[in-house]
């Protein structure tokens, strides 16, 4: 590997990767209402299938993501990626909605590979992590937020089963492109699978930073992934009567969010990550507060989208470059604390958002999601409120 670092085609190629990799985890948002008439079930039940997956992909994160510190990172990628092709298949064809779940937590925990590969990416292109990280963030955010569009307009035109057979293909693909363009990593850890383990819990002692960053991220994520499960059910009834495409459609306008991550990457390269931190989670807010006082106005919901998005993606890509700041020995293992907070974060939220919509609706699910934005501003001050005494005493 040359050592200026990664080229342009191989980060497009993780970016890439990554972003076909998570959106597994999304495409069964749109398509709940669609999943529940083929299985005759409540939109309650059907809604365990997203819980399910982002338990998977916690599970994932924790128990898969730190080997990466222990052996080949792109060895360990392929295999992920080509388990995950037969689960994605066996999704295609079963017709017990307990087999879905069942493939649904398998697709999350394999869905991992793209958090195995931003620590690789980090350790081949050091001097410009936060560039890097923010492009391949990129990949995934719009992974994540096309996944509603593509699943959307597949279900609608050909069937939800298709939207997992066309992914088990392109994980394929991206996995041939990985095979032949990346190279191959030496481990940096030489303990055991347990002692990985127990290191990586270690990394929660070692670093106050990473817990704040952490639970300000699981709380962020918890906000989106409650948005964006119960919206679909929110439009599909009155007075919208919304179909799965054109719920779909809200996530082109997500992606124009995931777009400015590169940029907040650089701005967090350039030492300022809480101020950016505390006016992403304004925005988030702001944009809660938008569809809490006008429920039934889609312009309504296209402002609250793009505050939303915006607002994660500049406070997830910020998270992620600082806590690679801290000990790029333990990348993989401190990611995986970092993001197995955060998908936990996301099934909380999305759990609560199912429960809140089931007993109060809209009003009690909104008011659900103000809190948890409160919740992470008061996390994001507390963080900026020492930043600023730190630099004071070390001025």
């Amino acid at each position: 590997m040359k050592e200026q670092g990664l080229s342009k085609s191989q980060i497009a190629i993780m970016a890439t990767t990554a972003g076909v990799c998570v959106a597994n985890i999304y495409y069964n948002q749109p398509i709940l209402k669609e999943m529940a008439t083929t299985f005759h079930t409540s939109e309650n039940k059907v809604g365990f299938i997203s819980v399910l997956t982002q338990i998977g992909y916690g599970l994932g994160l924790f128990f898969i993501t730190p080997l990466g510190d222990k052996i080949n990172r792109k060895k360990l990628i392929l295999l992920l990626q080509a388990i995950l092709v037969v689960v994605l298949f066996g999704n295609f064809f079963i017709t017990q909605l307990n087999g879905i779940y069942a493939m649904s937590l398998l697709m999350g925990m394999l869905a991992v590979a793209a958090h195995v590969i931003i620590p690789m990416a980090v350790s081949l292109d050091k001097q410009n992590k936060g560039r890097t990280v923010g492009i391949i963030f990129t990949g995934i955010l719009i992974g994540i937020l096309a996944a509603r569009v593509f699943s959307g307009y597949i279900s609608e035109w050909l069937g939800w089963r298709y939207v997992y057979g066309i992914s088990a293909l392109l994980v394929l693909i991206t996995a041939i492109m990985i095979h032949f363009s990346l190279p191959d990593i030496p481990a940096q850890f030489t303990g055991n699978y347990k002692e990985v383990l127990q290191s990586t819990l270690q990394q929660v002692k070692r670093f106050a930073l990473l817990r704040r960053t952490a639970l300000l991220g699981a709380l962020v994520f918890g906000v989106f992934c409650s948005f964006w499960t119960t919206l679909t059910f929110h439009l599909s009834g009155a007075p919208f009567f919304y179909r799965a495409d054109a719920i779909g459609m809200l996530g082109i306008l997500a992606i124009g969010g995931a777009l400015l991550a590169p940029l907040f990457g650089k701005w967090a390269d350039k030492g300022n990550p809480a101020r950016l931190q505390l006016l992403a989670v304004l925005m988030l807010i702001g944009g809660i507060v938008i569809i809490k006082l006008f429920p039934y106005n889609i312009l309504s919901f296209i402002a609250a989208v793009l505050l939303l998005d915006i607002g994660v993606q500049a406070t997830q890509v910020t998270n992620i470059a600082t806590i690679y700041s801290l000990d790029e020995t333990a990348h993989s293992r401190i990611n995986t604390v970092y993001m197995t907070a955060y998908f936990i974060g996301g099934a909380t939220g999305t759990f609560a958002g199912i429960q809140c919509w089931r007993i109060g609706g809209w009003p009690l699910l909104t008011w659900q999601l103000f809190a948890w934005g409160v919740a992470a501003l008061i996390v994001t001050v507390s963080g900026f409120t020492l930043r600023r005494k730190m630099s004071k005493v070390q001025g």
